[in-house]
């Protein structure tokens, strides 16, 4: 199959699993249909799927990921000498052995088709098998996940070998409180004792809490820095951490905080 096989097989296989889609029309353009193939993903609630899908969709999804301009490798990226980078560019093309996500408490990634958040975009590139595992893990765990903790997962058709799930805080008033800056904070620990804890050598933060969740990006980013920074001083640990940034004022104030870039 070519990728427009592929994506037009995918588009019909999933609508064909359901019986509410009757007045969609399949666009004629390429990107019309992409669009159409990442929303009907977005929406595909976390149950059993064939091998044929699932072949057909990683093969998609290893095209879409050479489209996307390919992989960015950890060992290109500059870091300090405590081991600390900033990198901006697309989370979901990056080869490390963990990126984190900024999940919901349902852990189940995000449903709303097409959607600008990180949740979206790594459910999307990593594949539906993603979301299945979520499943698992929070049929297992019986309630929501709290804020501050951190879950491992596969990644995939990532690049990364693993995701880590952690649910930040979500700031309700104009300044982040203690208690959001605690449980921030966890997030950055909790990934970081799983990561290590599995053995893992590098890992990718996104910027936790910053979109939907509210909090402001230069204080997101002090508490990042520093937790990661006292963190690694505590345990010793070399892990390789990256921030990754996708919008210029992050880059910004990770680079001031980092000391680098300048």
């Amino acid at each position: 199959m070519t990728q427009d096989q592929r994506r037009l097989w995918l588009i019909d296989a999933l609508m064909g699993e359901r019986d509410d889609l009757g007045g969609i029309r399949v666009p004629p353009d390429g990107e019309g249909q992409r669009l159409l193939l990442r929303g009907l993903l977005n929406v595909r609630p976390p149950r059993p799927v064939g091998d044929e899908f699932l072949r057909v969709q990683d093969e998609y999804l290893q095209g879409r990921l050479a489209e996307r301009g390919g992989v960015t490798r950890v060992d290109d990226l500059g870091f300090t000498d405590d081991g600390l980078a900033v990198w901006r560019g697309d989370i979901t093309t990056l080869q490390v052995d963990a990126i984190v996500n900024a999940a919901n408490s349902q852990m189940l990634g995000c449903f709303v088709p097409n959607h600008r958040c990180i949740d979206n975009a790594i459910h999307t590139y990593a594949g539906v098998q993603l979301r299945l595992e979520c499943a698992r893990i929070m049929r297992a765990q019986g309630h929501e996940e709290p804020t501050g903790g951190a879950k491992l997962t596969r990644g995939y058709n990532l690049p990364a070998g693993h995701v880590l799930h952690t649910v930040g805080p979500i700031v309700y008033g104009e300044v982040p409180t203690a208690r959001d800056r605690e449980l921030l904070a966890s997030c950055y620990r909790s990934c970081l004792d799983l990561a290590a804890e599995r053995g893992l050598r590098s890992v990718a933060f996104c910027c936790i809490s910053t979109g939907e969740f509210r909090y402001p990006n230069r204080e997101a980013a002090e508490v990042a820095a520093s937790t990661v920074r006292a963190w690694k001083r505590e345990t010793k640990n070399q892990t390789e951490v990256v921030f990754d940034v996708f919008k210029p004022v992050d880059q910004r104030l990770y680079g001031e905080l980092l000391g680098v870039g300048r």
